[in-house]
């Protein structure tokens, strides 16, 4: 049997244990690129700090994979969904107000611990009946969409180093031999970024003036600085505010865990369980919130590398993990990183949100999803149209008052919950969660 064969499992799937060490750790270098561009830009939005943020989306990621039994090839890296509670409560990105906002992300979190534990004491039937692929598969398709446009704008600063990006990604995905095949989104970011620099199109001044080594972790933008001196009038309004985004965001966190699932072919909701994987992102959202970096939250982009390379071995995800670690102690590496082209994360991340689209579609199709049935196509249509168009909308958010509390919901949370809702009240229902048999996409539900 050649070398490149004994990598090769059924269907084209790669058995990780036989690529051996210094091919696993380049292929969890490439998830540390896959998540890299879209997990710095949260810190560069807010005010938080990058290495702060590195540190724990390795952290996170670990701790995790510790509570799901090391079983779920997920990286957790900064969300999206609270940016509209960081903006309310530090609209500027002041420094002594980010602690607070901080603090109501740490809350947001505990709410995962909830859901859980509903789930632990219920059973997961009672939960996911209201999770069909006629949801969670519109839902992963409009995750990937909604995430296109910030590949789009990413890759308009530069087209033409995009493209490369993009063109390399392919011909090593499509005629790489042995491990160029499965290593096609380093080999894309590398090359584009070596043509980037060669053309005069990368400032590395950033790097020059970057210390080797530094501390990741500033205890002035923690939430610990509180401690005696804070405004609790402040810290209530940071919790009231912020904590209903996680309603929204553990609606994402299953149709992420779902995708994995399609994706890698097992049904993670099933083992090692929704609670435990609930249970680690809530836990890694709180404890990096309380030191100063963003909430965690599953990352589609790692979802996009495992579906393009077919590595699915949660050990090469812990390595990128350690590498996250690593890079966040050293200010002049990380520079490195965010001195990377835009153009070129831009085209990594077309290919990736991509492929976390077309998991959706395959989630879809593959658990036989009726669309003779007018309930069907409505549940989809609603889903799709609500996700992608309020995404896209002027506002960007639906937002509402109760009393003085404001509440600001995207269009991925506004067509989940629609969807979530149709499901359960209109008639017709044909979709039962079996937790004996799992089926290869993951969720399984019998037609």
């Amino acid at each position: 049997m050649s070398k490149e064969k004994a990598m090769v499992g059924e269907e084209g799937i790669f058995d990780a244990k036989q690529l051996g060490v210094p091919k696993m750790l380049v292929l969890g270098l490439q998830h540390m690129f896959a998540m890299f561009g879209a997990t710095v830009v949260v810190p560069a939005l807010t005010g938080l700090d990058v290495s702060t943020t590195l540190l724990f989306a390795g952290l996170g990621t670990l701790l995790f994979h510790f509570l799901s039994k090391g079983k779920v090839p997920a990286f957790l890296g900064s969300s999206f969904a609270f940016l509209a509670g960081y903006w309310a409560i530090a609209p500027n990105g002041e420094q002594e107000l980010l602690p607070y906002a901080c603090f109501g992300v740490a809350c947001a979190g505990l709410l995962y611990l909830v859901l859980a534990a509903l789930i632990k004491a219920f059973g997961i039937n009672k939960v996911m009946r209201f999770f069909p692929p006629i949801v969670t598969g519109p839902i992963i398709i409009a995750i990937g969409l909604n995430l296109s446009q910030s590949a789009i704008n990413n890759c308009a600063a530069n087209w033409w180093i995009a493209i490369i990006a993009i063109v390399i990604v392919i011909i090593c995905n499509i005629w790489g031999k042995g491990m160029i095949k499965i290593i096609p989104i380093i080999m894309g970011v590398v090359g584009s970024y070596l043509i980037a620099a060669i053309t005069g199109n990368v400032d590395f001044t950033p790097v020059k003036e970057a210390a080797w080594i530094g501390l990741p972790i500033h205890w002035d933008r923690t939430v610990f600085s509180l401690i005696g001196k804070a405004d609790i009038s402040l810290l209530i309004t940071s919790v009231i505010t912020i904590m209903p985004i996680a309603l929204a965001t553990m609606v994402e966190h299953i149709g992420d865990i779902s995708a994995i699932s399609s994706t890698v072919g097992k049904n993670f909701i099933k083992d090692p369980g929704l609670h435990r994987t609930l249970t680690g992102d809530g836990l890694a959202t709180t404890v990096a919130s309380l030191f100063g970096a963003p909430a965690n939250t599953t990352y589609g982009e790692n979802t996009g590398v495992l579906s393009l390379t077919k590595v699915f071995d949660p050990l090469v995800i812990r390595i990128a993990a350690v590498f996250a670690i690593l890079f966040s102690f050293s200010p002049k590496i990380a520079a490195v990183i965010s001195c990377m082209p835009t153009a070129t994360l831009g085209g990594v991340s077309l290919v990736l949100y991509g492929m976390i689209s077309a998991v959706g579609v395959r989630n879809v199709v593959e658990n036989k999803v009726d669309f003779s049935k007018s309930r069907n196509v409505i549940i989809a249509a609603l889903i799709l149209v609500l996700s992608i168009g309020i995404n896209y909308s002027a506002a960007g958010a639906i937002a509402f008052s109760i009393g003085s509390i404001n509440i600001s919901l995207s269009g991925l949370a506004v067509g989940a919950l629609t969807g979530i809702i149709l499901n359960a009240v209109l008639p017709g229902k044909d979709y039962n969660f079996d937790e004996e048999e799992p089926s290869d996409t993951g969720v399984n539900f019998e037609v």
